[in-house]
């Protein structure tokens, strides 16, 4: 859960190191089109501040959004003022409708504890993706295998007349690694400030998430390397 301020900072650094979102937003289209060519509505699980939203919004019809975090809402709705963003949990949500694609980004279903909660979430998104042939995205988390303990991280960044520091530390805690964040925010007005962060990311395995597909319905493909190196599952509703 974000709060005002984070939020804020996680846009910062992430638009700050660099990450393009038009070109994934281009690249997700792509892939959802090659599976149903007539795609013409999307929704965005964990949308977050709607900076892959915004492109999206360019490439179909219809798109919502839909995040538990009421800050990381807040700003994205002054970025799609004409968007419908619905707070709920990927797991139970219910938005009442079907959309041509589902999509889950960044990692979020690693934010999620156990193999029941990723079917949950999967079956979910499911019944949220049209019929025939209705498609969902997943951005995993890394894979036990493919994870790098005590891996260490740095960025800084600078825009509008606010400097970020941002360091992380990464270590294996269980099934899960554990991401240990501290970020140095300086600005004229207030100084230089201390946000820290520490959060569990569940490493399910590949065979887990493929089985969480199949048992919602979906029939899933695997796609190497992905946005970020961690691949893509793609999902196409039986």
């Amino acid at each position: 859960m974000y709060e005002a301020e984070d939020a804020e900072i996680y846009d910062l650094v992430h638009q700050g190191r660099g990450k393009d979102y038009a070109a994934e937003a281009k690249r997700l289209c792509d892939v959802i089109r090659s599976h149903k060519p007539d795609a013409n509505s999307l929704l965005d699980v964990a949308c977050g501040t709607g900076l892959h939203l915004t492109h999206f919004s360019r490439e179909f019809e219809e798109v919502e959004g839909l995040d538990r975090s009421v800050d990381m809402l807040t700003l994205a709705q002054r970025r799609l003022p004409g968007v419908r963003l619905n707070l709920g949990d990927m797991r139970s949500f219910d938005l009442g409708r079907t959309f041509d694609a589902v999509t889950c980004l960044f990692a979020s279903v690693g934010h999620l504890s156990t193999v029941e909660e990723l079917a949950e979430a999967l079956r979910c998104f499911a019944r949220h993706a049209a019929e025939p042939r209705g498609v969902v995205v997943v951005d995993p988390w890394w894979f036990p295998e493919t994870f790098l303990p005590r891996h260490v991280a740095g960025d800084v960044v600078t825009a509008d007349h606010r400097t970020v520091a941002r360091v992380s530390h990464s270590s294996l805690e269980g099934r899960a690694s554990r991401m240990d964040v501290h970020c140095l925010i300086a600005d004229p007005m207030s100084g230089v400030r201390h946000l820290t962060e520490s959060t569990l990311i569940t490493l399910f395995t590949r065979d887990e998430y493929e089985e969480a597909f199949d048992r919602a319905g979906l029939t899933p493909t695997y796609i190497e390397g992905g946005l970020s190196g961690r691949g893509l599952f793609v999902g196409v509703r039986r």
